[in-house]
């Protein structure tokens, strides 16, 4: 089969970052199908590498065999709402015409995640032109994220999204969401038709986990990076409004006396702030860590005693699942979960963590200390969530249920 795929913020090979699309593509690439992915040259956290300066397009072929067409995106992005709003119509402008000119071979299927929305309006041009069918994924529910976050204010391009939004869903042969919420408000709300929906979550990525499990020196990782002797909780992902960090700050002050250290590793527009935050309150149980590639990623986790998946305390967000969610169960670790709705009822299904309410630091530091007295507990849910993600949300699974899905097509 030929896959043609269209991704904004598919990473660079060793990037850090969601990698869904980078292990869904090797899964299927290794088993004999071909995956072509149109993808922008920006970052998801904003950076732009050097060696796409002055160009439009380039091709390549990253470390899985999945051909790449790097497509334009304005730097613009970090610089206001407003460009990053054009940063996303570049994008949607010079992907449709990469596809056109550089996309050329016989596809089967066109795939396309989201957000951001206007990824769409490529798959709906390059559909028409190639007389294909697209599937459409929803990773978040846009507009109404943006909306909740103070993202999108203005009145009419709310109204340009929520109309856009209704016509994608229309043109979509088939809908695929990463929770089951997202599924009830397809249905409910906005009037998709149910057997339009699948439903693929997001997954942990199990090769990886397994092989550092039983490779990985832990405690010379922990010694090299300085953890011994404390009580490792750590947040991996972005460091942007939405996930409203300065709540782990707060927590983390109130935790001042004991042996706990916060580790944020990842990179967003908020990152600056939150450091110089954390410097003006002298919080020395707080260390920052840039992006790093996914197998360095696990080795901090696994040097860890409990991960933390985080968001502001917005409605929309009770129906996320948090993808680094995955990647703590992987590494049979518990979840401090401060997200409130489906990701709080996974962890407490799974008995793989507890749940923190959302913005209130007295309550995670209360949660932390919790864990901090009751370590066979700590290691009881780590593997709880293990063998919870391992039956349920195992990468290579789902990416043969999406592979289905296509054959339906």
């Amino acid at each position: 089969m030929r896959i043609l795929l269209i991704h904004q913020y598919f990473l660079e090979d060793n990037d850090g970052g969601g990698s869904r699309w980078n292990e869904m593509s090797r899964f299927w690439q290794s088993a004999g199908h071909e995956v072509t992915v149109l993808a922008g040259m920006v970052h998801y956290m904003g950076h732009k590498p050097d060696k796409y300066r002055d160009k439009y397009f380039d091709i390549s072929t990253n470390a899985d065999g999945v051909k790449v067409i790097r497509c334009h995106v304005s730097a613009s992005y970090n610089a206001s709402f407003l460009g990053r709003l054009w940063a996303y119509f570049s994008f949607t402008f010079s992907s449709i015409w990469g596809g056109l000119r550089y996309a050329r071979d016989r596809y089967d299927v066109i795939v396309v995640t989201s957000p951001p929305l206007f990824v769409g309006i490529t798959a709906y041009v390059l559909s028409r032109w190639k007389r294909l069918p697209f599937v459409f994924e929803i990773r978040d529910l846009w507009p109404e994220s943006a909306i909740d976050t103070g993202v999108l204010t203005n009145s009419l391009l709310i109204k340009f999204a929520y109309w856009f939004e209704r016509f994608i869903y229309r043109k979509a042969r088939l809908i695929n969401v990463l929770t089951p919420a997202f599924r009830e408000a397809l249905i409910t709300k906005k009037g998709v038709q149910p057997e339009k929906i699948i439903f693929i979550p997001n997954a942990a990525d199990f090769s990886l986990s397994e092989e550092l499990l039983q490779h990985f020196d832990t405690a010379a990782f922990r010694q090299e990076q300085g953890l011994e002797g404390k009580f490792v909780v750590t947040y991996v992902g972005a460091h942007g409004v939405a996930n409203h960090l300065v709540q782990v700050l707060d927590t983390a002050e109130r935790l001042r006396d004991t042996n706990v250290l916060f580790l944020l590793i990842g990179d967003g527009m908020q990152k600056p702030q939150l450091q110089a935050e954390s410097q003006r309150r002298g919080l020395v149980n707080v260390r920052f860590v840039d992006s790093v590639p996914k197998r360095d990623v696990f080795k901090y986790i696994l040097a860890s005693d409990v991960g933390t998946s985080v968001l502001k305390k917005v409605d929309t967000f009770k129906t996320v699942y948090s993808n680094k969610t995955f990647d703590y169960m992987s590494c049979q670790k518990p979840i401090l979960m401060a997200i409130d709705g489906v990701s709080r009822a996974l962890v407490e299904t799974a008995q793989a963590g507890v749940y923190v309410e959302p913005e209130n630091p007295e309550d995670f530091a209360q949660k932390v200390l919790f864990y901090l007295q009751n370590l066979e507990l700590v290691k009881q849910h780590g593997q709880n969530g293990y063998r919870y993600a391992k039956a349920n949300f195992d990468r290579e699974k789902l990416a043969e249920q999406y592979l289905q899905a296509f054959t339906q097509l």
